[in-house]
């Protein structure tokens, strides 16, 4: 049997494939193939007051709150646990309010004042709640401490406040910080030493300051 009994030749072969090879090695420019899309930036500012001073960051836009804090401002006292936003340890306070600072994007909080545990006291200076979980050993690993003792020093506010929780009977009454109150408040931070009875004595005593 004879190739051309099929319509082909060897010579036909040959050149079919050669033009193939040619179209491959064409160089883009000349084949008229757009240029690949330039990635857009995905890069921003945000403007926060950090503990009390002005900070200026440049951001990408998908960067938590958390990372920010932690990675380019360098405040690492604030802990990254879960990063699911279920252990509390992320906790800072955000306009007088406490938020897990890991679900929460950093550019979402232009102009926002975010206060950490670094802003609460200093060694030398502690803040009331701090000098108490000192005091009542409300901690033992420590790595859940700095979002627990933020945490309830924002529970407190909210109780002084009269925000309800979930534990408040009377919502026409005002909320007081009892044992019920300060626990489901605090529900959210975990401490897996669990030393929650001695952080309930150490808020107990700083509300009881403040009465």
């Amino acid at each position: 049997m004879k190739d051309d009994d099929f319509g082909i030749t060897r010579r036909g072969v040959l050149a079919s494939g050669g033009a193939s090879i040619a179209i491959a090695t064409v160089p883009p420019a000349r084949a008229q193939i757009p240029p690949a899309p330039q990635p857009m930036s995905t890069a921003m500012k945000v403007a926060l007051t950090v503990n009390g001073k002005k900070r200026a960051l440049d951001v990408d836009t998908r960067t938590t709150l958390l990372d920010a804090l932690r990675e380019h401002l360098h405040l690492t006292g604030t802990k990254k646990g879960c990063d699911h936003g279920q252990c509390g340890a992320c906790t800072v306070i955000v306009d007088g309010r406490r938020i897990n600072s890991c679900l929460s994007l950093a550019v979402m909080h232009e102009g926002d004042a975010v206060t950490t545990i670094e802003g609460l006291g200093t060694p030398d200076k502690l803040h009331p709640m701090q000098a108490a979980f000192v005091k009542h050993d409300g901690y033992q690993c420590g790595y859940c401490t700095p979002g627990q003792i933020c945490s309830a020093v924002a529970v407190l506010d909210e109780i002084r406040k009269g925000v309800p929780s979930h534990a408040t009977r009377d919502l026409n009454a005002r909320p007081r910080a009892t044992n019920d109150e300060m626990r489901e408040r605090m529900s959210g931070n975990i401490c897996r030493c669990g030393a929650y009875s001695n952080i309930l004595d150490a808020m107990t005593e700083v509300a009881g300051r403040r009465a």
